[in-house]
């Protein structure tokens, strides 16, 4: 059996083919689409459910041999926390971020772990520990997709961004390929190969096509957007290896949690001080801020996890002309809450594509807290990250040399009004096609594991 998998920056979702079309299966009780999220009882023991759950046994051993210190602080974890044979110790998805709002400082929670891969300077014990993490998060969707089937999935199709960084970043996409071989090898599927997302996305799209067309494909996702000119139509939709039919391609690591994090630093840090003053008079810093919001930035992180952050929060706290605004921000690094505020401007960015205004509960920093946020107030705040997709998408026409003859445009943040404006204006009377904004990419991963695999 095969399958299309989408591990994504914001959502992950598993593909297969039922009666020669791709069908999303259900991995969260109803939900086809579940977030990019892992919470565990204590990061060691995310190393240890790892072990306990790789089916071949020579890569079972393999991986103790390699992880024999890791399982030994995972041991002492396990008697220090008291917890009993089969008891559950890592959640992913969305029982992930309930546990995290439910419990913020008790466990270990990432978000969008796929933005971190390829990350420069890397140790490797924190490759490893990232190799840990996507394979805990794979073993437990490929799991909840084989109970759904009543059979073993095997093969597999796995999306991946033109860069997973920056541009240019050959080293660091060789890294992050390697993470996510590895860990869907360890997961349990023996037959895995990467496609480019942006292809993947044009896939389902490319099967109507009747005449062959050059289109530019932006794929707008989570973490990364992904541009290509690609040749589609009939004459190409066979071929195994689209790579001669890419005019050009752009990828950067921009996307739909860029605009979450600048609508949070933007729209809601001014609740926690951002914008005010010393009583001095001069302007409060804005950094602790920023890296606050930065939850896909592990400098930024460590920075705001230090205690020389912590000491600064406190005494701008002290001196700050509105010192009960800075204590919020002291508040929210002790609680672990960044994650929570820059989940409410994701849902504040979701409420203002279909609306003028939102009202942003921010009642778990602060009893009655709250703010009302504005679609122009948004457009402001994410207008930098927008530019940048704006330009990886004149980037790709450079390189091409052409213009396309139609714009498919798809990925989760393709929705936003923002973005569908800043297109339109650049490419003017060129027509653009939404596809699927969440399930296009996963339906052409899907048909290209039938291609390969059937």
């Amino acid at each position: 059996m095969f399958a299309g998998f989408d591990y994504g920056s914001s959502n992950c979702a598993i593909g297969v083919l039922h009666a020669d079309s791709p069908a999303l299966l259900p991995l969260y009780k109803d939900q086809q689409f579940v977030p990019s999220a892992l919470y565990a009882l204590s990061r060691e023991l995310i190393c240890d459910y790892v072990a306990r759950h790789i089916s071949c046994p020579q890569q079972q051993a393999d991986y103790m041999a390699a992880r024999s210190n890791q399982l030994r602080l995972a041991t002492a974890s396990r008697r220090e926390l008291d917890i009993a044979p089969g008891e559950e110790t890592i959640f992913v998805g969305e029982e992930a971020v309930e546990s995290y709002i439910d419990f913020p400082d008790e466990g270990y929670f990432v978000k969008s772990p796929k933005s971190f891969l390829g990350v420069s300077g890397l140790r490797p014990e924190h490759q490893a520990f990232f190799e840990d993490i996507v394979t805990a998060m794979m073993m437990q969707l490929k799991q909840g997709a084989e109970t759904q089937l009543g059979h073993p999935i095997r093969q597999t199709v796995i999306g991946r961004p033109v860069n997973f960084q920056g541009r240019d970043g050959e080293q660091a996409n060789k890294q992050a390929c390697h993470i996510l071989h590895t860990a869907a090898r360890r997961a349990g599927f023996e037959a895995v190969e990467l496609l480019y997302e942006p292809i993947a996305a044009g896939i389902n799209f490319e099967q109507t096509l009747t005449e062959n067309r050059l289109v530019l494909v932006v794929d707008i996702g989570g973490g990364t957007t992904d541009c290509s000119m690609v040749c589609m139509g009939p004459d190409h939709r066979s071929n195994n290896d689209r790579s001669a039919d890419f005019l050009g391609h752009s990828g950067a690591r921009v996307g739909g949690n860029d605009l979450d994090i600048h609508l949070a630093c933007h729209g809601l840090m001014p609740e926690l001080g951002l914008g005010g003053t010393l009583r001095s008079g001069r302007p409060l810093p804005s950094q602790p801020y920023w890296d606050a919001v930065s939850i896909n930035d592990i400098p930024a992180q460590t920075r705001f996890n230090s205690l020389e952050n912590i000491e600064l929060m406190a005494e701008l706290g002290r001196d700050a002309a509105e010192p009960e605004k800075v204590k919020r921000l002291l508040q929210l690094q002790q609680r672990r809450q960044n994650y929570q505020l820059v989940r409410s401007a994701e849902q504040s960015k979701i409420a203002l594509s279909d609306q003028d205004t939102h009202t942003a509960s921010l009642a778990y920093i602060d009893n009655d807290l709250a703010t009302t946020l504005s679609s122009s107030q948004y457009a402001q705040a994410v207008e930098r990250p927008v530019c940048q997709v704006i330009e990886l998408m004149q980037e790709v026409m450079q390189q091409a040399q052409c213009q396309p003859d139609l714009i498919y445009i798809t990925g989760g943040t393709s929705r936003s009004p923002v973005v569908r404006k800043a297109i339109t204006q650049l490419l003017g009377n060129i027509p653009v096609i939404s596809g699927d904004h969440f399930g296009s990419v996963t339906a052409g991963l899907t048909q290209h594991a039938a291609q390969l695999y059937r």
